[in-house]
């Protein structure tokens, strides 16, 4: 095996990722700025990429299904480097972006040590979406939808009519309203007990 291949095989082993915090509510456009200034400086062999986990949510705006994508983890973008070090040249340089915070370290707030997560929440991070993009086929397809009414077929209000006040993927658990002797009564019910309407 020639020395070349051997480097790469061990960089590959060692890459780490980085946590930083920025503004809640700009990731998206810091990680499409960041995206682009490493590239510009250089740096796209260092760092491999800027990773903003997100999910695909549905919601009912002006009677219409509406897909948004939400962050896994508000407020804050991962960034896996190569051979699991930073220069303090480029450190400074994503301190100093725009909306950046700091990067996340073993102190409080900036203070401290800059730290790289540990294989386990990386592998937790990763799974995550990993999970997502599994589940898409189903969840995806036909989603259930804060506002939509459903029809509940098994358990205590079979037959009964509600409409969807929460969603919860993670559980395939769903908050409805249901009308019983006129009052709206809150019940949770898993995705095997209810139907779409229609």
């Amino acid at each position: 095996m020639s020395k070349g291949v051997d480097s790469e095989i061990v960089s590959e082993k060692e890459t780490k990722w980085y946590v930083l915090r920025v503004v809640s509510g700009k990731e998206r456009k810091t990680k499409e700025y960041l995206d682009k200034d490493i590239i510009r400086n250089g740096w796209d062999k260092i760092i491999k990429q800027i990773f903003l986990p997100v999910e695909k949510v549905y919601k009912v705006l002006n009677g219409k299904k509406v897909m948004r994508e939400r962050n896994f983890y508000p407020g804050y973008i991962m960034i896996e480097v190569a051979d699991g070090k930073l220069s303090d040249e480029i450190i400074q340089h994503l301190s100093n972006v725009s909306n950046v915070m700091h990067f996340l370290t073993d102190g409080k707030g900036s203070k401290g040590n800059i730290i790289c997560l540990r294989k386990a929440e990386v592998n937790k991070m990763l799974g995550k979406v990993d999970e997502m993009a599994d589940a898409v086929g189903i969840k995806m397809s036909e989603p259930f939808i804060v506002g939509e009414t459903i029809k509940i077929i098994d358990g205590p209000f079979n037959d009964f009519n509600g409409v969807i006040e929460e969603v919860n993927d993670e559980k395939k658990k769903l908050k409805v309203q249901v009308k019983i002797f006129g009052r709206a009564t809150p019940v949770e019910l898993n995705y095997m007990q209810v139907e779409k309407l229609g």
